[in-house]
């Protein structure tokens, strides 16, 4: 049988790191037999679905990578099918109606709270006679479909965890369907993965304790179990648990604005429990799809690294061509306000800059900040202008003759200007870092920023003259040196 898996998130918030990293694992893991990867979008939980949220699942797949080969399928349009097989299981004696009330629910709880006892069904209705069940059903009494979980022992296998067997004593009737009409998770998933002739189940480990009953369900229906494998949490860091928003972003939607690339999130996220076999760290899409497999998922939870990410990030953004790379900070830029949503993006002096600051990005949201002082000139205090192990009368003696010199330059271009300040370090005995930091901070004002000869070529002679001579004043008259 070809291989199918599904994705399928619940629209009640934007899709978390961890949820893309699953849509990823069923993704390559389809590609790579030339299977069928669908989208299905659990949103039968009509009190918290967003339809914000079910957009921001579509959007943020699409911006990975991930391309559903069907769907997206939403249950919310299939309410008839998950009624006709939970009266099903009713009619086969695996399901029963529950007729108790939400207050005498939550009295139960509080008593087996009290009692320190799980909190589990206390099969009240279970234990109702055929003849009062209908009773209640013809004076139209609101109630919930439980499953009725039978005695004994249940087993399943699991591609991470291996064989499981769980005492049935310990699982509670589950509700199956609500009383609005609409099923709960551990019916309505069950139900699609069989119509939907699922293979694999490649879902986060949240769900390996509910496995057990849907076993049970996938017994009382008489169908074939797909092959289950129970994806490990990223945890936020050794001891802290699963990553939750406490830690930092953690929505995809997040990571996207603050400039993260696809291509460079996919990477990470398939590092992050999965491993190749080796030490290999950078992967194509294609390689990833080459190399996946289930039997190689680990089966503890794996530590999400924002360093690794960054670093992961700041070699594709280094890889990206340079045009492409202008056009995805623009909207950063624009937001900044360093140009307008008019500019062009593609003109000489903002594709110079950029060259300049490509391979110190980590993150395309850094651009302004990284950028900022070749669209405003920056105040330069003293402090800065004066490098360590050096006077102020030095620095502002070989200022003066860098812009002496350079003041004669025509071709102002880097490789003109690097030969020719290093000519003058030379001549005058001077350290280079007595001549090049003060010309650095001059222009940029930044402590760590690009190199002097790149920046002075961007700039230009008469904006970089400008800037190297109110240095000079600031030297001349300086307030304060720290």
């Amino acid at each position: 049988m070809s291989v199918r898996v599904r994705f399928a998130p619940s629209p009640t918030g934007e899709l978390h790191i961890g949820g893309l990293r699953t849509a990823l694992f069923n993704f390559l893991l389809a590609r790579k037999h030339s299977g069928t990867f669908i989208l299905r979008i659990e949103d039968t939980d009509r009190k918290r679905f967003d339809q914000h949220s079910a957009d921001h699942i579509q959007q943020a797949l699409r911006w990975a990578g991930l391309d559903w080969d069907e769907g997206p399928i939403f249950q919310s349009q299939r309410i008839e099918i998950y009624q006709k097989y939970s009266q099903e299981l009713v009619d086969r004696g695996a399901a029963y109606p529950c007729f108790c009330t939400p207050e005498r629910l939550e009295q139960m709880r509080k008593a087996q709270e009290a009692q320190k006892l799980p909190p589990r069904y206390d099969r009240r209705c279970r234990a109702l006679s055929p003849r009062e069940r209908n009773q209640f059903l013809v004076e139209g009494y609101p109630h919930t479909i439980r499953m009725m979980v039978p005695e004994g022992t249940t087993s399943f296998h699991d591609i991470v965890y291996g064989n499981i067997t769980v005492r049935n004593q310990e699982l509670d009737d589950q509700v199956l369907m609500r009383s609005d009409g609409y099923p709960t998770y551990h019916l309505g998933h069950l139900v699609d993965d069989h119509l939907m002739q699922i293979t694999q189940v490649i879902r986060g480990e949240e769900w390996l304790p509910s496995t057990p009953k849907h076993v049970i369900l996938y017994h009382a229906f008489g169908w074939e179990i797909p092959q289950l494998c129970h994806v490990p949490n990223i945890l936020a860091g050794r001891g802290q648990g699963k990553l939750s928003k406490r830690h930092g972003a953690v929505s995809v939607i997040a990571y996207m604005q603050e400039g993260y690339l696809p291509q460079a999130v996919i990477n990470f996220l398939a590092l992050l429990g999965w491993s190749p076999g080796n030490d290999q760290e950078i992967f194509t899409m294609e390689e990833l799809i080459q190399a996946f497999s289930l039997e190689r998922v680990a089966h503890t939870g794996a530590i999400f690294n924002r360093e690794k990410l960054n670093f992961t990030n700041g070699y594709y953004i280094r890889q990206t061509p340079l045009a492409e790379l202008a056009c995805q900070i623009k909207p950063y830029l624009v937001q900044a306000g360093q140009i307008s949503a008019e500019d062009t993006i593609q003109q000489p002096f903002l594709l110079q800059a950029l060259q300049t600051v490509q391979e110190r990005m980590k993150t395309l949201s850094e651009a302004p900040d990284l950028l900022s002082f070749y669209f405003n000139p920056p105040e330069v205090p003293a402090s800065l202008l004066v490098p360590k192990k050096s006077t102020m009368e030095e620095i502002r003696a070989s200022l003066a003759g860098a812009i002496s010199l350079l003041s004669t330059i025509e071709d102002f271009t880097a490789p003109v200007l690097e030969k020719a300040l290093r000519q003058y370090t030379v001549e005058n005995g001077l350290a280079t870092a007595r001549v090049l930091w003060p010309i650095r901070a001059a222009l940029t004002g930044k402590e760590a920023s690009p190199g002097a000869f790149e920046v002075l070529q961007v700039l230009g002679k008469d904006e970089s003259l400008r800037r190297l001579e109110k240095a000079l004043t600031v030297l001349d008259s300086p307030k304060t040196l720290d």
